[in-house]
């Protein structure tokens, strides 16, 4: 069992963007940002449910099928599920639809908890409102031995980069300079000691860094 993070930065490190509006609320850097990935076939298959095979297959697809690899449970911040957005809509289900992509137990962290939601596809939202490492040992409990994922925001993989939870830590560094937002290095300094650190260049130019713990 690990714990792993992956994330989409830009090349001066920031994980968010800025330029969000009520109409597009990811922004129109965020499809640049990670633009790598969504081409790949393990993207189109999971999230977009094109099973035709169509989508790039070369070192962006590894690390797309490595982030789908062994999974047992998520944790995710309020964010990410599109709280900040729907708080107060009790209907909402998330960004995904009926077919989130998960297919796992997915703990949400939260400061208004709600019912939990489950799909037909095994993915269950529970909405829980606890510290870091209390998230954690639920979703390894419910892993049953699976890996464990922290998703976004950015302020939560900080949170478990801080109090150094995470096992393996892969970076998809796009060659794209965004100049504002939210950085992942924030109050990270001396990250990589304790990790063994690896990094490959795909043919989309995106560089994949791994923070692998010793």
């Amino acid at each position: 069992m690990a714990v792993r993070i992956d994330l989409n930065v830009s090349l001066d490190g920031y994980a968010t963007t800025t330029d969000q509006t009520p109409e597009n609320p990811f922004g129109e850097d965020w499809g640049r940002l990670v633009s790598a990935y969504t081409a790949t076939r393990t993207f189109r298959a999971r999230v977009l449910g094109d099973t035709s095979g169509a989508g790039t297959t070369g070192i962006d697809e590894k690390y797309a099928q490595q982030y789908f690899e062994d999974l047992g449970a998520e944790v995710m911040g309020a964010g990410m599920f599109g709280l900040h957005d729907h708080g107060d809509d009790p209907d909402w289900r998330g960004w995904w639809g009926e077919e989130p992509p998960f297919h796992v137990p997915v703990f949400v962290l939260t400061h208004t908890p709600r019912p939990s939601i489950s799909f037909d596809n095994g993915t269950v939202f529970h909405f829980v409102d606890t510290t870091a490492e209390d998230a954690l040992a639920r979703a390894t409990e419910a892993a049953n031995g699976g890996d464990v994922r922290v998703g976004g925001g950015i302020r939560t993989a900080r949170q478990f980069l801080q109090a150094r939870l995470v096992d393996r830590f892969h970076l998809a560094i796009a060659p794209i300079v965004l100049g504002r937002g939210e950085s992942i290095w924030e109050g990270l300094r001396g990250l990589e000691d304790g990790y063994d650190v690896t990094s490959e260049v795909a043919e989309s130019g995106t560089t994949h860094v791994v923070f692998t713990r010793r």
